[in-house]
């Protein structure tokens, strides 16, 4: 009889120490968790950065072409008239 108490308090303090332990790891875990959220966050907006900034240059170069396309059909078009104008002389 005179072991079993010892034996109580011996088992329920392993057992705190263990229910401490687990709760520091989770905490730990969830801090990770956290810090690893905050950077997959600002990863994302970076590269979103990134692709609205190539997104631009892309609209750009097209406007860019567009132009020049038309600017080109102006050209052909002020040649045409020229040739008629010298075959009329």
């Amino acid at each position: 009889m005179n072991n079993i108490l010892p034996s109580f308090i011996s088992a329920a303090v392993t057992l705190l120490v263990c229910m401490i332990n687990n709760r520091s790891q989770y905490i730990m875990a969830q801090k990770k968790h956290e810090r690893t959220i905050e950077l997959i966050d600002y990863r994302l907006t970076e590269l979103t950065a990134r692709v609205d900034k190539h997104n631009t240059l892309v609209e750009r170069t097209y406007n860019l072409e567009k132009r020049m396309d038309i600017e080109a059909e102006k050209i052909k078009s002020a040649n045409r008239r020229i040739e008629v104008l010298e075959k009329a002389s």
